[in-house]
């Protein structure tokens, strides 16, 4: 599959494109190579997969080198979202030399990182398929990082949960906790409604719970879903016995200890929704090299 990276995961790139070059670069440049090689040979290079996994960051390094001189030519032959297997050859890059290996690092970086997170999150998709569970990201990204780590868990074929704490509630343990000691008669349900009263239609309201007790609670009060909190599959197909007998439009997801040796069987309780962190906190870099 191929995924678009838009004017949105630009935006976000730009100012880590701008950090990673100062890093890198300082205010001498690549002295190794002003050091003896001449300034005006020009080059091809290949962007080379050394394992199996997906590709993903591929505009951000063409934008490294385009940023260090428009001139640079970056032929994508295998687009982000696309299977690479050791020795397959992503893009070509053609310019002076010693533009090409001062953006190698950088561009590499960015590739690297982004191709594990869709690489981790393919497997994850792929340990589930044939359920009707979808597998999401959570918001535990590197700071500044957030939307390109949700762009490559879309490259790897996850979805994405809510962006930050602006676009939808999840009332979470810690909420629930303040939340009933402002008053006696606040239950996981009147929490629902409360947030619901406030914000505007169409937000999706999300409530988290570690028990069938407070699950019961919050299906009172209909919220769009409920996160069950670390939950073994049996707890699970209960709860989902639950949540179909007494609110069948609620979806339910499952988050916490989940990793690729259970996934499959978290999903084949019949939830709609697992939500892994580790795709985006604990992904290992997917290798790829630079190849003359």
């Amino acid at each position: 599959m191929s995924i678009e990276f838009t004017d949105v995961e630009r935006a976000a790139a730009k100012p880590l494109l701008t950090v990673a070059l100062r890093e890198d670069l300082g205010r001498e440049g690549d002295i190794t190579t002003q050091a003896f090689l001449p300034p005006g040979e020009m080059g091809t290079v290949r962007i080379v997969s050394r394992q199996t996994g997906i590709v993903a960051g591929l505009p951000l390094a063409e934008t490294v080198w385009k940023l260090l001189n428009p001139d640079v030519q970056v032929k994508s032959l295998l687009p982000d979202g696309s299977p690479v297997n050791p020795g397959s050859v992503i893009a070509e890059v053609t310019g002076s030399v010693p533009i090409l290996l001062a953006g190698e690092r950088a561009a590499l970086n960015f590739m690297t990182h982004l191709s594990g997170i869709a690489s981790l999150t393919a497997k994850f998709v792929a340990a589930v398929a044939g359920t009707q569970t979808k597998i999401l990201d959570t918001r535990k990204t590197l700071p500044g990082w957030r939307i390109l780590a949700k762009y490559a868990v879309r490259a790897g074929g996850g979805c994405n949960h809510r962006m930050g704490l602006f676009d939808a509630v999840l009332i979470k343990d810690n909420h629930l906790a303040a939340w009933k000691a402002a008053g006696a008669d606040h239950t996981v349900a009147s929490a629902v409604l409360a947030a619901r009263a406030k914000v505007a239609p169409g937000i999706v309201v999300e409530v988290e719970v570690d028990s069938l007790e407070q699950l019961r609670d919050a299906l009172t009060a209909q919220p769009d879903i409920v996160l069950l909190d670390n939950m073994a599959p049996d707890l699970l197909r209960e709860a989902v016995a639950m949540r179909n007998s007494q609110a069948p439009q609620v979806q339910l997801e499952a988050s916490g200890g989940i990793n690729l040796s259970n996934v499959a069987a978290i999903a084949a309780t019949g939830i709609e929704r697992i939500s892994v962190g580790a795709l985006t906190h604990s992904a290992p870099a997917l290798d790829l090299g630079l190849d003359w």
